[in-house]
């Protein structure tokens, strides 16, 4: 059930405090920024990986995700283009795509990063799209939450924990209370925090910049990316997006960001293709799935590749009906534009849409054996396959799951064909796995009772073990998430 508007904005804002925080020493210099300790004090890496994945759960069970397997390829492509240059050492961030029309991203500690619907609807090209994404890798890359943890040591600040639970009690309906839990309740505190916060923006912008530039991008898209944002604020009468409620942006900010684009230059300009369009038409025809005309018009806008607008129509008209034109145009701008998967995939989906399970089956399988690991491709397969093959279903989940140990999306498939190929102690097991990863972890911990149980009325030792080993890691995340409790 979607949050309502006042505590998406209370949460949104509570989440980038906690993901917005300080710099390293050498990077305080080279910013001329006081220096406020050491980036390897406080928190250590694996533990922000912990609290994060652990924080992610509890976001994932209260916030209105947005699945689209496709739309969250494109992302994780475009985070690894920008990942090699930005500094972060760590595990490959893990990408949540919100089902908002509001103009927001954000990163947390530990390498989780999410990106709204509305991103999509507001960037009007790619490297609008990646200077948001060079930013929010900068706060991670730059470890200011580490270094907010050395100040807490000295002002009692609260934990990233608390911080946590406080965007989770607002994103629950807590609305206030869950930000004077998140920022500490006294002005003067609040206003320190702010005034810091300021700072590491600055830094995240200089570290972003060059992170664009050295990806094959224009630095100057993140100046007309915020002067974007900045005319939205006066076409809304004053009232800021999202994503500057909890990214201050101020005339000198953008002064240093336009002094600093222009003295990287550009270096060789990447050119996407119609792909990002394409994408931007997924995102807009999710935001206004029951106005489909609007959807049109807002990619119009935009000046889109022609590809793109086809690949809309062509979405479009599926959706109303005519599958069979729909797939007809897809097909040809597949021959048109074969490099990219993204089209003959959302012609598999459709079809899978429509109940047409052999055609989704054969679409996919097609794809697949040009590009075995295209995750999207392998799900309509898998979802497919359910319908035809059970056993065949299983098997491929099973691999799935092996190499996406956190994606919901995948255990709950693996629940159902578990189910249908009789074997009842996976299902449950897949099941608790899919409760664990969006926070509900009692009832995760219910099923693998239940998995236990079924697996020695049914004598099926192989499974024992796993499920045991699991019990010791679910009752490991039940004890982080009392943090946030």
């Amino acid at each position: 059930m979607p949050l309502p508007q006042k505590a998406w904005r209370h949460a949104t804002a509570a989440l980038a405090l906690a993901g917005a925080l300080l710099a390293t020493p050498a990077q305080a210099l080279e910013f001329d920024l006081p220096q406020l300790g050491s980036a390897t004090s406080g928190v250590n890496p694996s533990e922000e990986y912990r609290l994060g994945r652990t924080w992610l759960r509890q976001f994932r069970a209260q916030a209105p995700l947005w699945q689209d397997p496709i739309s969250r390829d494109y992302v994780d492509a475009l985070i690894a283009r920008l990942l090699p240059d930005s500094g972060f050492q760590g595990r490959q961030p893990l990408v949540t795509l919100v089902d908002s029309r509001l103009l927001n991203a954000f990163a947390v500690p530990g390498g989780v990063v999410g990106v709204n619907a509305g991103l999509f609807a507001f960037a009007k090209d790619e490297a609008a799209l990646a200077s948001v994404l060079a930013h929010e890798l900068g706060h991670l890359s730059l470890r200011h939450y580490a270094r907010q943890q050395a100040r807490a040591e000295a002002t009692q600040l609260p934990t990233m924990a608390a911080m946590l639970a406080g965007m989770l009690i607002a994103a629950g309906g807590g609305g206030d209370a869950g930000i004077a839990a998140a920022m500490g309740s006294q002005a003067a505190f609040i206003q320190d925090q702010l005034a810091y916060s300021r700072r590491y923006e600055q830094e995240a912008d200089r570290q972003g910049l060059q992170v664009l530039r050295d990806a094959g991008y224009d630095p100057q898209a993140m100046v007309e990316m915020f002067r974007a944002m900045q005319r939205q604020v006066a076409l809304q009468g004053g009232n800021p997006p999202e994503f500057l409620l909890t990214h201050p942006l101020t005339e000198s900010r953008i002064s240093d960001i336009q002094a600093r684009a222009s003295g990287l230059g550009a270096s060789d300009i990447r050119d996407p293709g119609p792909l990002y369009d394409m994408v931007r038409a997924r995102a807009l025809l999710t935001i206004h799935h029951d106005a489909p005309s609007q959807a049109t018009s807002l990619l119009a806008q935009g000046e889109p590749p022609l590809a793109a607008k086809r690949y809309l129509a062509a979405l479009i008209r599926a959706r109303q009906g005519d599958l069979a034109g729909g797939l007809s145009a897809l097909d040809a701008l597949a021959r048109e534009w074969p490099d990219l998967p993204l089209i003959p995939t959302s012609a598999a989906e459709l079809a899978l849409d429509a109940g047409q399970h052999g055609e989704a089956l054969s679409r996919s399988q097609r794809l697949l054996r040009l590009m075995p690991d295209y995750l999207p491709a392998r799900l309509i397969e898998a979802e497919a396959l359910l319908q035809q093959s059970p056993q065949a279903a299983f098997a491929a989940l099973r691999d799935l799951a092996e190499a996406h140990p956190e994606d919901p999306q995948v255990f709950t498939l693996l629940a159902e064909a578990a189910g249908r190929s009789d074997r009842q102690a996976w299902s449950h097991l897949a099941r608790a796995e899919r409760l664990q990863l969006t926070g509900r972890i009692t009832q995760a911990i219910r099923q693998l009772d239940i998995a236990e149980d079924v697996a020695q009325q049914t004598d099926d030792i192989g499974i024992t073990g796993r499920i045991e080993e699991r019990r010791e890691a679910f009752e490991a995340y039940r004890d982080d998430l009392k943090d946030f409790q």
